[in-house]
């Protein structure tokens, strides 16, 4: 069977927040030169959606705002694969654990093995759903991403140590709010961080989260439980 490599699929992306009261920063890492989706590009830790996810336990929930922003315009139960995606992403490409402590069941998931022998369950009470952007058509993949954004006051352990990262991001690093600008970053990433930057030091889950919406007809900025972004001037 071929697969369709520009079919759209679900995707969690991790912005996790340092010093956020103080001088914040970011964690990113660059993606390789030869990646098939931004090359070369700063992101922040996420990837796709797998079909295992959905059934993997967390150990704490998504906050009740959250999870209603993540069931507009989606599947009602689309939000638990969503956080646990989340979680597996930044574990797998950075190594640092968002868990509380916790015993899995007998049969682990291939992909969890290494996260469940630190001892946690993966806990998404400190996401916090923040954005969400699909990627415009023509595009050599296309991702329905959702963006969270997390305090690293919720990371289990060393905030320093990336020693039990994969190799799919390189360069992980903290990268200051005011100087992220200076490296190569996707349009929306910048996007994201303006947002986030707006909200570095509101630790509340936004009211209303901002959707870059695009398809073959137009994009659209629009708002989850809300009303559309107002216009510039």
């Amino acid at each position: 069977m071929t697969i369709d490599k520009t079919a759209i699929r679900n995707a969690a992306t991790v912005i996790v927040l340092r010093d956020r009261m103080s001088d914040p920063a970011v964690l990113m890492g660059q993606r390789g030169a030869k990646a098939a989706f931004m090359p070369n590009k700063f992101v922040f830790p996420g990837g796709a959606v797998d079909a295992e996810d959905a059934s993997v336990p967390l150990g704490t929930q998504l906050p009740d705002l959250c999870r209603q922003r993540l069931t507009e315009q989606a599947p009602e139960e689309l939000h638990h694969a969503l956080a646990v995606a989340a979680i597996r992403e930044l574990w797998e490409e950075t190594g640092l654990v968002l868990g509380s402590p916790g015993d899995w069941a007998a049969d682990i998931p291939q992909d969890w093995q290494s996260f469940s022998q630190t001892g946690h369950l993966p806990a998404a009470h400190g996401l916090q759903f923040v954005f969400r952007a699909l990627t415009p058509p023509g595009r050599p993949r296309r991702f329905d991403a959702r963006f969270f954004l997390v305090d690293a006051e919720h990371i289990v352990g060393d905030l320093d140590d990336f020693t039990h990262a994969s190799d799919e991001l390189s360069h992980l690093q903290w990268i200051r709010l005011e100087d992220v600008r200076k490296y190569d970053l996707p349009f929306i990433t910048e996007v994201v961080l303006a947002e986030v930057a707006g909200r570095a030091k509101d630790p509340t889950p936004p009211s209303s989260v901002p959707y870059f919406h695009n398809n073959d007809e137009a994009s659209l900025f629009l708002r989850l439980r809300g009303y559309p972004m107002p216009e510039d001037g």
